[in-house]
């Protein structure tokens, strides 16, 4: 099934899709050039917004779920990229172990292990789910609708390998995005390969950070194709540590609130868009109980401040002090069957292998999708995203717009890249 997309197709996205089919060759040996310095995350996934004026991304996890949306052609995409990024850590590999998210599971998540099984089984793996959940204490087998199991176990940890009872691993695959924190039970494994690394978890990583590098990868970029960074590039700031029971601590967010929202309607002016510029300010790692909020105009940021003291006046506990991200909003401008949507790409090793539209029927065009609601249908891909068609006017090849998505989407993984170097405990620093 193709979902009827509709799309912006006026306006500078096209000038942008243009430019980036222009400059294709060069993008090409520019990402070629990065991937000899740099080693990609082993998997991600990438959220991006159309605006018909922009197109960027808004979110990029290290610990993709939802593998389960891919369709069964994108699979072997997704095989060969296994198999290379396998072939690369540990040529020698047999043994692939999976660990999930600690439960109870929903049934769409463990849709997402059978995929993510059946991927690394192609790719000439054994593959076993090993699970770090405290409250499993024995094997247990869960039947799904759809026909498949899954079998979690509970792992069992030596004195410097992490396994099964009559399971060996060579590598082994975090699906879990410790926003719990790491658990003993991770730490010093030291004769195995543990991927992403643990500093790619909540506890250390931050979302800042990770757009602070792809700053930097789009200035580059944009340069490169001859085009504004901001094109292609959210804003942001951040407020470290705050105390949402002190006003100190909504000062901090009004002030980050204005400045971006102030650079944003610059933007608008300098391009002549209309539409009314908003920000949405989110935890600047892992999730908050506040939420994601979408800031308007004062009117709003006072919804935002009673939100806050109504949050705090519940709790029974103080809330501990957490980071928050204000990043530029980007609206939609994409539909599927007459919903609200958003690309969703996902990449292995250094390559895309597939994505699928993230769709709320109940969220508008300036709202987060990524909530209760949503549904999911199947990008297009009759054709790869490594297969434009060069010469179709902009705007009108699905191919050529997919083309421009794998593009932000690696732009992405280049940044996490970035990021996880520059966040490594055991990387070498220099004077």
């Amino acid at each position: 099934m193709v979902p009827h997309l509709i799309t912006a197709l006026t306006g500078p996205i096209n000038e942008l899709e243009q430019r980036v089919l222009d400059s294709m060759p060069a993008i090409e040996r520019w990402f070629r050039l990065e991937w000899m310095e740099h080693t990609p995350p082993f998997y991600s996934s990438v959220d991006i917004r159309n605006a018909g004026f922009k197109l960027s991304p808004v979110s990029t996890r290290l610990f993709p779920s939802a593998w389960n949306n891919l369709t069964p052609e994108m699979l072997p995409l997704a095989v060969q990229a296994a198999m290379a990024a396998i072939e690369k850590i540990c040529p020698e590999a047999r043994n692939l172990l999976v660990v999930p998210t600690n439960g109870p599971h929903s049934v769409q998540y463990l849709e997402n292990l059978v995929q993510l099984t059946r991927i690394f089984n192609m790719a000439g793996l054994n593959v076993r789910l090993g699970s770090i959940d405290p409250a499993l204490k024995k094997t247990i087998t869960l039947d799904l609708p759809s026909g498949a199991s899954v079998t979690l176990e509970p792992v069992t940890r030596g004195k410097r390998r992490l396994g099964l009872k009559d399971f060996d691993p060579c590598t082994i695959l975090l699906n879990n995005d410790l926003g719990a924190g790491v658990p003993g039970i991770l730490e010093e494994i030291f004769e195995q390969y543990l991927l992403p690394p643990l500093h790619a978890g909540w506890p250390i990583r931050r979302k800042s950070n990770h757009f602070k590098a792809y700053e930097e990868v789009a200035k580059r970029l944009g340069k490169l194709m001859g085009v504004d960074p901001w094109l292609i590039n959210p804003l942001f700031e951040k407020c470290e540590a705050v105390d949402l029971s002190q006003d100190s601590g909504l000062d901090c967010l009004r002030g980050q609130v204005d400045l971006v929202l102030t650079r944003v309607r610059r933007k608008y002016k300098e391009y002549g868009i209309k539409e009314k510029p908003f920000v949405v300010v989110k935890a600047d790692h892992g999730t908050h109980e506040l939420g994601i909020v979408t800031v308007r105009d004062t009117k709003d940021m006072q919804a935002l401040s009673e939100r806050v003291h109504t949050l705090v006046k519940e709790r029974k506990t103080p809330l501990m002090p957490h980071g928050f991200m204000v990043q530029e909003g980007v609206m939609t401008q994409e539909r599927v069957n007459d919903a609200v949507a958003e690309p969703v790409i996902y990449t292995m090793d250094r390559y895309v292998v597939g994505g699928y539209y993230r769709v709320h029927a109940g969220r508008g065009v300036d709202e987060a999708l990524n909530a209760p609601g949503s549904d999911y249908a199947p990008l297009a891909f009759e054709h790869s995203t490594q297969l434009p068609q060069p010469g179709m006017k902009p705007g009108v090849s699905l191919p050529n717009r997919f083309y421009m998505y794998g593009v932000v989407g690696r732009l992405a993984m280049l940044a996490a890249s970035y990021e996880l170097e520059a966040t490594d405990p055991e990387a070498e620093v220099y004077d």
